[in-house]
């Protein structure tokens, strides 16, 4: 055994241990379901019992990978059929939510003074997919790794708040599957948290919260070129810059998208025999609540509350932005 995978080993079984005690206790109360419990419990002991260093490497790859491989397999359950239930108003609200959580995030950021960088890279990240988006856009506006640290606590903060938060307001003001469902996969910053938030309403508004997300994420690549494009002013790029963007070529969209768009596409036109999908269902369940078992673990609520004042108001009013503009466009969209 590598000294790679002893790293990862604890972090990675400690998820798997969390995620089964998780679904025993859900067999006692089933109203809550194991992805819940999986993430609240996660997040009690990570913040006391489990704060050790040596559980983040296996965490990290429980949260990551574990979560990408179940939209992966998320594929061979969702047909053409299904996605179709959005309509064309669906992703009316998506570009719309996206478009105005933009404009709205960059303005807000620019009126507190925050720096050109920092108001696209908070803008980007609430708007498509966290993190990942953060890092996607931080290289086309050459924004620092001091600026893209800052914004990614700051959103994954609001994404933690809105991701407890949104089950509540989506229950109370909605009773409809695909109205629920547009609120959370419209509005949360990263998949894990859509799906942990969706799983404290129902498996159905899971299913239907991440169909909302992969629609938001395939605009990525549409938001870095607009991004590009808009910073190109401001940039002075080097003959050695200009020429590693060229070398690197990276695929247009994060691969696990690349995978449940395949088996998505095999599914709508072949019949995949009943065991094959039962199989997928399972493992992909198994695999959603080990990686939402580690997201609860790595959420370090000591960092969220290091940041100063006035990233934490532009964090809140962000999310005030976020809720009223989804809610007016589901009501303008009639989804």
């Amino acid at each position: 055994m590598n000294q790679k995978t002893k790293d990862i080993l604890p972090g990675l079984g400690l998820s798997f241990i969390v995620a089964g005690i998780s679904k025993i206790i859900a067999i006692w109360i089933p109203s809550i379901g194991a992805a819940t419990i999986a993430i609240l419990l996660g997040i009690l002991l990570g913040n006391t019992f489990f704060k050790q260093p040596f559980l983040s490497k296996g965490t990290k790859l429980a949260e990551s990978l574990l979560l990408e491989l179940s939209i992966v397999l998320l594929g061979t359950t969702v047909t053409f059929q299904t996605i179709a239930h959005m309509g064309f108003n669906g992703i009316g609200f998506i570009i719309f939510q996206m478009a105005g959580t933009i404009v709205g995030v960059y303005l807000i950021g620019k009126k507190m003074n925050f720096s050109k960088k920092m108001s696209l890279l908070m803008a980007g990240g609430n708007a498509v997919c966290g993190s990942s988006a953060i890092g996607a856009i931080a290289p086309e506006i050459e924004a620092s790794d001091e600026e893209k640290g800052q914004i990614i606590t700051l959103v994954n903060l609001l994404g933690t708040v809105l991701m407890l938060t949104l089950p509540f307001i989506a229950t109370s003001v909605f009773s409809d599957v695909l109205t629920q469902s547009a609120l959370i996969g419209g509005t949360l910053q990263s998949v894990g948290q859509v799906v942990a938030s969706a799983s404290m309403v129902s498996k159905e508004v899971v299913e239907f919260s991440t169909l909302f997300k992969i629609m938001r994420i395939i605009m990525l690549v549409v938001v870095v070129f607009c991004f590009s494009k808009f910073t190109e002013k401001d940039r002075v790029q080097t003959i050695n810059e200009v020429t590693d963007a060229k070398t690197k070529k990276k695929l247009p969209l994060p691969w696990y998208i690349i995978g449940f768009l395949f088996f998505c596409t095999v599914n709508s036109f072949v019949h995949l025999p009943e065991e094959i999908s039962q199989g997928a269902h399972f493992i992909s369940g198994w695999f959603e609540i080990t990686a939402l078992a580690a997201i609860g673990l790595r959420l370090d609520f000591a960092k969220f509350f290091k940041e100063g004042v006035r990233f934490l108001i532009y964090a809140l009013l962000v999310g005030i932005l976020q809720i009223i503009l989804a809610l007016s466009l589901i009501y303008v969209f009639q989804i």
